[in-house]
């Protein structure tokens, strides 16, 4: 933290700013200057506009020429740049950005100079890009002013091009040629060409009005809003149902299970009351981040008060000490000398965390700070490491209440593993240390990115006058500075869906191990798949997971809460349809009499071995390579088997086109939906690996959100986060396939991949339509969802191997065992299914890249 205040604390020195006498720039008058401006509209979600320049200095004429040639980091091609392009304009260029500086080369006696940049129309604001400003009024948001304004050069002769891209405008002043999209005007001077008024009215089509208006209204906070109140409700009715749904008449421990007559909490009921209150404190987070986010009359100081207090009482709710299910001490509760210890040592380490938060804060005049916290240009080194001292203070609170209740879900519904359970018990003090130093070192990455963006930021804002401002840069510096409490932790608050889904994974979790419990204890049926309020669990995780990640794409903030309920009602509509066309449906009740003890599961696999070698000899003996052994034999064991299935449905006549080996496969490679869920979780995750670097690198190569990467405090973290949202929208999807495998429609086990995708392909298609019509593109969302639906098919395809894994010991590969079982379903057509997939993503893939 000192050598970050340090850094921070050295400022340029004071330079003298260049004039026109010292620029001699009457000098550059015989020069001749080629100005280019184009737009760009077209699948972008904003207007992106080019600034391309060419300036023929002649060496003779002008005495800094000679510098122009020299190196880049040298004072004296700064000096001359600036005088060729600045003159004695030292404002900041926030909205110009340059892919490199200019280039300068020499040929004969003359200096060629080329100067591009770029821009995005994003907001209602001056644009200043070269040579060029463009303004628009919110009083017409249709109209923009597109002005020549150079601040030097401006006796010299220009060649103007004006590429509008398709917007409609008019222009003014004689115009060389013109025709529907371009104007050109030569050897014009910019007063001559625009004295009054600006050059060129162009109007923006309606639907990027649609998406400037929506981004600076507060229609925009409202829809984040509707997604966490949607989020936030549907998990809290989840909890609701779980926790009236609980077993009072028995209590479930860890270690010694069901113990009857007891009336302890149940697994479910303990989890749930955490839940429900992460549930309605997310929701009320949520609504006062996108209020303090809003130009409200609170302070600085008021804002990190607000933070501070609140990221405390974020982790003490969370009781991350609460013993819950512990294996080791289910009789403790919390009030044994191992949850002493733990509470002491998270109450005591968060309450000096935000100690330290709220000294600068309430004894700001020990760092030379104001009452309200706001940064001027004078801020002493004491007060830049006040700011840094809030920060990492605030930032580590918020990520320690993120990890608090993340913990809490886990060790409650039973998903973390006893030996971290057992450490945890035993040796408080050393894992709270431990964590608390993992968390501080990803707030001081967090800070360390903030001061690289920002002296990137400041390079390309400043570019040629930065010796020039080095007050301006101090007041820059401390402004983000001490913002970077909020910033942060309102990006670190807004992966915390990561959170809804540990929630939701553990409520599943500790209501299966309810469901299999009383199962074992009665001797009851066992479920195909998840009861009905597992799948509203269910539908919640499918809806955060997958459906967040494609929200993204749509680029309205709008159709967020809408995306969400949409995936909810498109799932449980394609498990309205398996309730009639899923395989087990249509069997009848044959595995709703698999009881725990009896193994059914075994016989039917061993019914599948059979099924598979009678087949096969049929098919050696189509061939004429078998012998000692008649069709008529085999039809007629194969026949035999039929009639074993038959008797083991309650129908009189399943559906003859489906066998043995769909029922087997249709099962699953588990004899839970649990184990089904996690093994279709691990499968997805892997093979969402490439998946997850393709989209990253996509996005990083686009030229609005890779630019964003030097200049965004928080890119480089965004990009991390982005890639573990990613896999876990993946191992999301192979989750619920897994979990709902059993229920899902369609014979073959690509047909449940399909459907699955079909699910979320609903709310796609009509998000979709909508993004096409504000003319933003759907490459990005359409590559998305054909990556989901490739995942899931090879999730599938490997759960059919997982399902008769015992096979294995006969085939020399797994890849070896897959080819014989969809040798009797189809091969060809599986392939060919996924080699169309693969081709869909490579022709999508090599668009983006060539856009």
């Amino acid at each position: 933290m000192v050598l970050a205040v340090m850094w921070w604390g050295c400022a340029p020195a004071e330079a003298r700013q260049n004039s026109r006498d010292t620029c001699q720039e009457d000098q550059l008058d015989s020069s001749r200057v080629d100005a280019t401006i184009r737009f760009r509209q077209h699948g972008k979600t904003y207007v992106q506009v080019f600034s391309d320049m060419t300036i023929e200095v002649p060496a003779r004429a002008w005495g800094m020429a000679s510098q122009l040639t020299f190196s880049e980091k040298s004072k004296e091609y700064q000096t001359a740049m600036h005088c060729l392009l600045r003159g004695g304009d030292n404002e900041l260029r926030n909205t110009e950005w340059r892919d490199h500086n200019p280039v300068a080369t020499a040929k004969g006696d003359k200096v060629t100079v080329k100067y591009n940049s770029f821009t995005w129309i994003n907001k209602y604001q001056a644009y200043r890009l070269g040579p060029w400003v463009i303004t628009g009024g919110k009083k017409n948001k249709e109209e923009w002013k597109v002005t020549l304004r150079p601040s030097t050069l401006t006796q010299a002769r220009w060649r103007i091009t004006a590429d509008l891209g398709g917007l409609k405008f008019k222009y003014h002043g004689p115009a060389s040629s013109a025709d529907a999209t371009t104007v050109v005007w030569t050897e014009q001077q910019p007063e001559a060409l625009c004295p009054e008024h600006p050059c060129i009215e162009a109007d923006l089509p309606r639907q990027r009005s649609l998406t400037l208006s929506w981004d600076e209204s507060s229609l925009k906070s409202a829809g984040i809003a509707t997604w966490w109140v949607l989020a936030s409700g549907a998990l809290a009715l989840a909890a609701l149902r779980a926790q009236r749904r609980s077993v009072p008449a028995a209590s479930w421990t860890w270690g010694s299970g069901w113990r009857a007559g007891g009336f302890g909490r149940g697994l479910g009921e303990g989890l749930a009351r955490p839940v429900l209150h992460w549930a309605l404190l997310s929701a009320a987070i949520a609504l006062t981040l996108v209020l303090l986010g809003q130009e409200l009359a609170v302070s600085l100081r008021g804002k990190a008060i607000i933070c501070i207090t609140a990221g405390l009482t974020l982790t003490l709710v969370a009781r991350p000490w609460h013993n819950g299910a512990s294996s080791t001490a289910p009789e403790t509760g919390t009030g044994g000398s191992g949850g002493r210890r733990q509470r002491y040592a998270v109450v005591g380490i968060t309450s000096a965390a935000a100690g330290i938060g709220l000294l600068v804060v309430l004894g700001h005049g020990l760092f030379g700070l104001p009452r309200g916290l706001y940064t001027h240009a004078a801020t002493t080194l004491a007060g830049k490491a006040g700011y840094v001292l809030m920060g990492l203070a605030t930032v580590w609170l918020w990520l320690a209440a993120m990890a608090a209740w993340a913990w809490r879900f886990a060790r409650d519904g039973g998903l973390v593993p006893a030996r971290w359970i057992r450490t945890w018990d035993r040796a408080p003090v050393r894992c709270v240390a431990a964590v608390a130093t993992l968390l501080g070192m990803v707030a001081g990455g967090l800070l360390w990115c903030l001061r690289w963006a920002l002296e990137n930021q400041w390079k390309r804002a400043a570019w040629l006058v930065i010796q020039n401002r080095p007050s301006k840069h101090a007041e820059y510096v401390n402004h983000y500075l001490s913002n970077f409490f909020f910033s942060d932790l309102t990006w670190i608050f807004a992966y915390s869906w990561l959170l809804t889904a540990v929630a939701l994974l553990a409520l599943l979790h500790s209501r299966f191990v309810i469901q299999r419990a009383q199962a074992v204890r009665a001797m009851e049926n066992i479920p195909l798949g998840p009861d009905k309020p597992d799948l509203l669990l269910i539908a919640a995780l499918f809806a955060l997971t997958v459906g967040m990640r494609g929200a993204k794409f749509a680029r309205i903030n709008a159709q967020y809460g809408v995306w969400f309920a949409l995936n909810i009602v498109a799932l449980f509509a394609v498990l309205a349809a398996g309730r009639r066309w899923s395989v087990l449906s249509r069997m009848g009740d044959l595995f709703y009499l698999h009881k725990p003890g009896a193994n059914k599961r075994t016989e039917l696999l061993e019914k599948v071995h059979q099924y598979r070698n009678l087949n096969h000899q049929l098919q050696l003996l189509d061939q004429g390579r078998a012998s000692g052994v008649t069709c008529e034999q085999l039809e007629a064991q194969l026949r035999e088997l039929r009639q074993w299935l038959v008797s083991k449905c309650l129908k009189k006549n399943p559906p003859s086109q489906i066998s043995i080996l769909d029922v087997a496969l249709a099962w699953g490679p588990e004899s839970y939906w649990w184990p089904n869920a996690l093994h279709g979780a691990r499968l997805a995750f892997c093979f969402g690996i490439p998946a997850s670097g393709t989209l990253i690198y996509l996005e990083m190569t686009d030229l609005f959100k890779g630019g964003q990467i030097r200049v965004e405090p928080t890119a480089i973290p965004s990009f991390v986060a982005g890639f573990i949202a990613y896999q876990t929208a993946w191992a999301g999807a192979g989750f619920v396939l897994g979990a709902l495998w059993r229920l899902l429609p369609g014979r073959r086990s690509a047909a449940r991949a399909w459907s699955l995708t079909f699910a979320y392909g609903i709310p796609a298609v009509l998000i979709g339509l909508f993004a096409q019509y504000t003319d933003a593109g759907v490459n990005m969302l359409l590559l998305y969802s054909v990556l989901m639906l490739f995942i899931l098919t090879l999730t599938s395809l490997w759960m059919d191997t997982s399902t008769l894994q015992e096979e294995r010991q006969y085939w020399p590969s797994r890849f070896a065992l897959l080819l014989s079982i969809h040798r009797l379903r189809g091969l060809s057509g599986q392939v060919a299914w996924l080699l169309a997939q693969v081709a869909v993503v490579v022709a999508i893939v090599k668009t983006l890249i060539n856009k």
